[in-house]
Parts: C-alpha cells; structure tokens; sequence
C-alpha cells in the first residue's frame, strides 16, 4: 500500500533515493522495482534486517531491472551519514509526526538531496488524525508515538523554510481513516473487537483485489476523510531568496 504517489512523482532509472524512516520497506521496494538505486534507512534494526531479506529475495525473483540496487542501513535521521547532494530523490512517509526536531530532519534531507532533487513527505492528515486523538490515548502516548498533528499548511510552511518549493499535494488512503477511528474506540490493541475484524476483512479484500468499486470509493473520499496529507517539493538550484 503505497502513500507516494509515482505518477505525480515520478523515478527514472538509476536515480538515487533514500527511503527515510523506511519502516518495512514499501517505498523502498517500489522504487527498487522501477530501477532505482535505492538507500532504505531506518533507526529499527529489526525492520531493517526485514526489509534486507525482501531486497535479497526481489534480486533473486528477478524483480527488479539490470542496474537496481538496494541497501537497506540502520541510521539516525537527524545525523545521516552521507555527503551533501548524494540523492536524486529523498521520501519520508509517515515519519516526520515521531520526531521531536522535524525542522532538523527537513534540514539533514535538504543537505542530501542534490539541487534540482525531488522529495516527498507524507503525514497523517489533520482531521482524522484528531478524531484518533480524541478517541484514544493510547493511540499517541506511547512510546516512539505521534507527538505532533500537522496542519497542511504548517507542513508547507516549514518545508519552504528549509529551502525545498512544493509542487503539489494530495491525501491518500481514505478507506483507513474509519478503520483507525474503529480500532480507537474499541482500543487500539483490542483485534478481536467484531467491527475492528470486519473492516480489517474489507481492507485486505481491497488491497489484495483492487476491485474497482473501493478505488472510485477511495478516491472520492480521499478529499474528505484521505488519512494521509502528502506533499512533493523540489530543492531550487539556488537558495530560494537568491531565486526570486
């Protein structure tokens, strides 16, 4: 289940992306797929070794074209370990909310990407994610939790100050939002819950089948109740006062 849309952002061949905060590695093996030279970097050693033996297995199947790479690398997100303009495309989904210092992070992704470079950053969406909030504490306070709920315009906001010029935005992944609001009311542990079970039924119908009638569903609701808020931005090739 992707956030990142690849038709509004598109990936050539050979281009240089790191996934960031890559958690199982969904971004990541999709760009594996269409041909890049990929860098999957999360701070969970655990999901990291996972997400090694999926690249290891789709090298294997043949799944991805002559000149794909993938890495998969344990790093902090706040301090990466790579040189200034080392990427062509640098995407952050569902990561930013966790960490405390997010104009840090926005700062250490803009050094990495090479000027004329892509990002994407996805966020859980405002209105639902309150709903969330309302509904449960235990949805946020935990640890490793969501510590902030973005406003879309703060987002962009904070994206223009560190030098990136956005070009478009969308929500994405309406058809979870109930499903989140569900597991909430019934607590966010509790799968056994009749109403969480069946919907959670209906999820995995719709992302294994892909029938028509939950994507037409899906995408008129994406406007309304879309759980995700995703943006995409350019790094200028020169600074953005010197552009104007």
């Amino acid at each position: 289940m992707l956030t990142v849309d690849f038709s509004r952002f598109p990936l050539a061949p050979g281009d240089r992306v790191l996934d960031l905060g890559c958690g199982a590695g969904r971004h990541a093996f999709e760009c594996y797929r269409r041909g890049a030279q990929v860098v999957a970097l999360d701070q969970n050693g655990e999901e990291i070794r996972e997400v090694a033996k999926w690249f290891a297995a789709m090298k294997e199947a043949g799944e991805a074209p002559a000149g794909a790479t993938a890495t998969a690398m344990e790093g902090d997100a706040l301090n990466l370990p790579f040189p200034d303009e080392s990427f062509d495309v640098v995407i952050i989904s569902e990561v930013m909310e966790h960490i405390p210092d997010d104009k840090g992070v926005l700062a250490e992704m803009v050094r990495v990407l090479r000027p004329g470079g892509r990002i994407a950053v996805t966020v859980p969406r405002y209105g639902p994610e309150k709903v969330c909030w309302a509904l449960s504490d235990a949805y946020h306070e935990v640890e490793g939790g969501h510590i902030r709920i973005y406003k879309a315009d703060e987002l962009l906001a904070k994206m223009k100050q560190a030098g990136l010029r956005p070009y478009g935005t969308h929500h994405a992944h309406a058809l979870h939002s109930p499903y989140w609001w569900l597991k909430c009311a019934f607590g966010v542990d509790n799968d056994k819950a009749l109403p969480v079970k069946a919907y959670h039924k209906l999820l995995v119908w719709d992302i294994m089948k892909k029938p028509l009638a939950t994507r037409v569903a899906e995408q008129a609701l994406n406007p309304l109740i879309g759980k995700s808020f995703v943006a995409y931005a350019t790094k200028p090739h020169l600074p953005v006062d010197a552009a104007k």
